[in-house]
């Protein structure tokens, strides 16, 4: 008799058959015009229940470019498995072909030319035709949205976020969970909170005060979907106070809580669930530790660190989905749930190439309607590119090195830091720069660019720190985003080393000296969780560098030197 992993296993298998990298026949399709929005929506609808998963959309309204990352390191037990597999290493693993939309679309090589052979990717009218696909053969689908939507851009900075909610609002889901949203502080969360026509879940969101469950927050909630009862889970964002200010949301507290789930799992199976979904947060090696350390869960869909992944992984009796980012993919999948069992599954990670799929015209109609009153700002062109900006990746994001050098030449400083956030769109080479196009890397509600003396010593302590957090060994002690971007400095960095004694060689490239530990050096950075910081908005900053440069134009960052991966 076969076992229920070995089902899930062979569930895989059959899942992966779809097409050579789990996208259907469009993975092998040589040139953009040979897509057709037929092909991109194909899938052969199975079991009872489907679930559609998008995830850290960033408040990305519009089509956009977006490059995956060159690097991307795991470490301890996640060395050398994905996500941590990039490039050519990813495409050799899912059979994907050179050139074709899925290299494109899951990968960074040659991503320049294929951008412009390709074209953009996102925009939610795009999502919302794709959902309205998924719904038409499969009415009472769960839509599911894993977080860090109302954050990103310019109009969602205006608004308070509620050009998001409007739109998000339109697509339907039927619950979500939180990161980015709390940086919109405690007050405008729960006003936001209140008025969601579907469930805002997290099971791991507590009162400070009194360390049990918040009252604002669902721990989880019920469905009735083809004959099922489902339990969705929500888990924020664990790091909450560590990554973000916590002087923003000082009613909260957070962590992930495995416990709690593990009691949560087992009250809602207590109640009769059949198949148990945690909407996740955690970042996707997280997700993996936790998924072998609660038992009970049928499907995590997984959040925060941006992956997309054309297969699910499987720990235990759980499948990870990871759906990408900034609304470039949409995650579909469909179960077999029999006796209270899932019994098998078939997924599909849908690219939305934009010039491909048909906007709907209401949600394309909403959208606009969000960016009018602003689109003159928005459209403005400060600049152009003849460089490749781009931003994911453990270390030496483009868009990142421009930041740095907006911040050494506004603010009059030998040394400068911009934060390892995940989000922002692409630009290629040849695009103009809009004011939109900045606030999409730069916009958060703690943006001030402060400018201060550090030792060297302190300095070195911050990034000890910053590598720690993205370097341990132990998922649940990996507390932050990708490094810290660091200009008019150099220096060595080994993984493999623990805490404390990963970082040497540092090196002021004004002058070639090596950091002196006692010398103060001016730092000028951006978006400190130190309530109260003084300085410029970032995003004025880097528009009137823009301005003076006319032309951007990155020589390749080779300040950083990386060893034991």
């Amino acid at each position: 008799m076969i076992s229920r992993r070995d089902f899930l296993q062979v569930s895989m298998a059959a899942s992966a058959m779809v097409g050579a990298s789990g996208f259907g026949n469009w993975a092998r399709l040589a040139a953009q015009q040979a897509l057709t929005q037929d092909q991109l929506l194909e899938f052969d609808t199975f079991g009872n229940v489907s679930l559609i998963h998008v995830t850290d959309i960033h408040a990305q309204l519009k089509p956009i470019y977006f490059r995956e990352p060159e690097i991307n390191i795991g470490v301890g037990d996640n060395k050398g498995e994905v996500p941590h597999v990039t490039g050519a290493d990813f495409r050799k693993m899912y059979g994907i072909e050179d050139g074709s939309p899925s290299h494109y679309a899951l990968t960074y090589n040659d991503f320049s030319s294929l951008a412009k052979e390709y074209g953009r990717v996102g925009g939610l009218d795009r999502v919302a035709t794709v959902i309205n696909s998924i719904r038409a053969a499969r009415p009472d689908a769960l839509l599911l949205d894993g977080g860090d939507t109302w954050h990103g851009s310019y109009t969602c900075y205006q608004t308070a976020g509620q050009d998001m909610v409007n739109v998000m609002n339109a697509l339907k889901p039927d619950a979500m969970t939180f990161h980015w949203e709390f940086t919109l502080g405690q007050d405008r969360v729960r006003e936001i909170v209140e008025g969601l026509p579907f469930a805002a879940l997290g099971q791991n969101i507590f009162d400070a005060e009194w360390d049990e469950p918040a009252e604002d927050f669902k721990p989880y909630e019920f469905f009735e979907r083809g004959g099922v009862k489902i339990a969705v889970i929500g888990q924020a964002f664990p790091y909450m106070p560590i990554a973000n200010p916590g002087w923003m949301f000082p009613d909260y507290s957070f962590g992930i809580r495995d416990e709690h789930m593990q009691q949560m799992v087992d009250e809602v199976r207590e109640q009769g669930a059949e198949l148990v979904v945690c909407l996740s947060h955690n970042g996707f090696d997280v997700d993996k530790k936790m998924a072998g350390v609660v038992t009970g869960i049928d499907v995590i869909l997984s959040g925060h660190t941006h992956d997309a992944l054309p297969e699910p992984a499987l720990v235990g009796d759980t499948i990870i989905i990871a759906s990408g980012s900034n609304g470039k993919f949409v995650s579909r999948v469909d179960l077999d749930v029999r006796d209270g069992r899932m019994m098998g599954f078939r997924h599909k990670l849908i690219p939305i190439f934009s010039d491909v799929i048909e906007p709907d015209a209401e949600v394309a109609a909403l959208i606009d309607e969000q960016r009018a009153p602003y689109q003159a700002e928005l459209d403005e062109v400060i600049g152009q590119t003849d460089s490749l900006l781009y931003r994911r990746g453990n270390f030496n994001g483009s868009w990142d090195d421009l930041i740095c050098d907006a911040l050494l030449s506004e603010r009059d400083a030998e040394i400068a830091m911009s934060p390892g956030v995940r989000w922002g769109p692409s630009l290629i080479p040849g695009d103009d720069i809009t004011r939109d196009d900045i606030w999409n890397v730069t916009s958060m509600t703690y943006g001030k660019a402060y400018r201060s003396e550090m030792t060297g010593e302190f300095i070195k302590v911050i990034l000890e720190d910053v590598a720690d957090n993205i370097f341990n060994p132990d998922p649940y002690y990996q507390q932050g985003g990708d490094m810290v971007r660091i200009g008019g400095m150099g220096y060595s960095i080994d993984i493999s080393k623990p805490q404390g004694e990963r970082i040497s060689d540092m090196t002021l490239l004004s002058t070639g000296e090596p950091i002196d530990p006692a010398r103060n050096y001016v730092v000028a950075g951006w978006a400190s969780v130190n309530e109260g910081t003084e300085g410029p908005q970032i995003w004025d900053v880097v528009e009137s560098h823009i301005r003076k440069l006319g032309t951007v134009s990155l020589e390749p960052n080779t300040s950083v030197k990386v060893s034991g991966t």
